[in-house]
Order: structure tokens, then C-alpha cells, then sequence
């Protein structure tokens, strides 16, 4: 488990056979990550949760599966900068949010606008990657909610009703502390939805659900028959359901 605060910049290498090589250059930044490192720990690269396997002199070793060189940017960018954060501890601050490491999809920097200020940064999904954006990302941008962007906890300033886009405001620290300010129109980022949303909201389609299936005089939700007319009555949340249903 993250934050979303990164703690410094790294190079990523690929040694073959999906071993890859993080590489920290700057000395304030080794001492930072490295002191307390081991082998087994949890490291956050780009956002995406890795193991450390072995340590060196300037970063260590890791191992990244098929599916994660497929579904992250890590794959795809060979001696670029990172994102580098450790793993939460006990105790803690959390100044941003939970951050798993799990990336949900890739998405695409569509323009930067830089203010008085900070950057607004606008995100799409490019061509490539629109089922994933539409099943795991979309359902869980809200404005003023939480998004990872590259392993960095940001808050959405905006975004489309349908959340085919959404827009970030990152303040000079972040922007000069993170790879952010390397980032150019067509960079591929990895995209992480806040956990607890994606909590809250299966949470409370699997409630609306069941008391739908209830009403309709089925037993559980699994008999409920996903027919049109059916899922139709999910969406008509009345007072007269609510009360029948012990709301009020």
C-alpha cells in the first residue's frame, strides 16, 4: 500500500526475461529509498507495485509479469524517469490517498496548460486503450475525487459527464519532483481509480441490487433475471422502495 507521495526519480532498464533495473541516481534520493531497503519489500515504480529481488550499489532488481509489462507503461519506456515510492508503514502520514500499486489501464496526456501558478494537465484515453478506461477507470472519476497518475496521488478539477477526459491542477513541487514535468501531448501514463470508490460503489450497486431482487420476490440477487424491464427497477429508487425496504 502507497500514498501517492513520491519520494524521488529513477530510470527504469530492462534486463530481459521481464526483469527490469531501477537505477537512482541522485545521492538525496538514494539516501531517501535505499537505507532501509530488503529484499522482498514493496516498491512503487511508475505506480505499478513491484518486489524488490536484489539490491545494488544505485537501486535494485525486479521482476514485473507478462500482464503487468502489458497492461503498465513499463514495458514501454527504456532508460526513462520514473516515479519511486515506498511502501506505507504503520504510523505513517498519509498525505495523499491509498494507492495499491495495482494500475487499472493506461491513459494518454492530452495537452498541458501551464498557469500563474500550477499545470492543468488533461488526460483521454487514447484509441488504444478505451475498453479498459471504460470498465475500470471511467466508472470512478468524480470531480474533486482521487486518481494515481504514474504512482502520484492527484485530485480531478475536472472532468466530462461521461469521463471520457478528465483534468488535473499540479502544484510546482509536484510538478517539479515528479516525471510529470518530462511528460509531453501523447505520453502514456499509468492510471490507478481509488480504491475506495471502487468499494463504495460495488458496495452499493450490490445493496440497490438485492433489495431490487427482494422486491421483485426473488430471494438473492444472483435470481434476479437481468432482463431490460428488470435492471430498469434498480434505477427507480423511490421513497415508497426506500421505506418498503427499512430506509425510512
Amino acid at each position: 500500500m502507497f500514498t501517492g507521495l513520491i519520494q524521488g526519480l529513477g530510470t527504469v532498464k530492462s534486463l530481459g526475461t521481464e526483469q527490469l533495473q531501477i537505477t537512482i541516481a541522485n545521492p538525496s534520493v538514494s539516501e531517501l529509498i535505499l537505507p532501509d531497503l530488503a529484499i522482498g519489500d514493496s516498491v512503487a515504480v511508475d505506480g505499478v507495485c513491484l518486489t524488490v529481488e536484489t539490491i545494488l550499489p544505485q537501486g535494485f532488481i525486479a521482476s514485473a509479469s507478462p500482464e503487468t509489462l502489458k497492461r503498465t507503461t513499463l514495458g514501454r519506456q527504456e532508460n526513462s524517469w520514473v516515479n519511486l515510492e515506498t511502501s506505507l508503514r504503520v504510523g505513517s502520514k498519509i498525505g495523499g490517498h491509498f494507492v495499491s500499486g495495482h494500475v487499472d489501464g493506461i491513459g494518454c496526456l492530452q495537452e498541458v496548460v501551464q498557469t500563474a501558478n500550477s499545470w492543468e494537465i488533461t488526460f483521454t484515453s487514447g484509441d488504444r486503450w478505451q475498453h479498459l478506461w471504460q470498465t475500470q477507470i471511467a466508472p470512478y472519476i468524480v470531480s474533486k475525487g482521487s486518481i494515481a497518475v504514474n504512482g502520484i496521488s492527484l485530485t480531478v478539477a475536472d472532468c466530462d459527464p461521461d469521463s471520457r477526459w478528465f483534468k488535473v491542477a499540479v502544484i510546482p513541487h509536484t510538478y517539479e519532483q515528479t516525471n510529470l514535468k518530462y511528460l509531453l501531448p501523447g505520453s502514456w501514463v499509468n492510471l490507478e481509480s481509488d480504491i475506495l470508490a471502487k468499494y463504495a460503489v460495488k458496495f452499493i450497486s450490490s445493496s440497490i441490487g438485492a433489495l431490487a431482487a427482494r422486491s421483485a420476490g426473488y430471494a438473492q440477487w444472483s435470481d434476479f433475471p437481468e432482463t431490460t424491464a428488470n435492471m430498469a427497477q434498480i434505477d427507480e429508487i423511490t421513497p415508497a422502495f426506500l421505506a418498503e425496504n427499512g430506509f425510512l
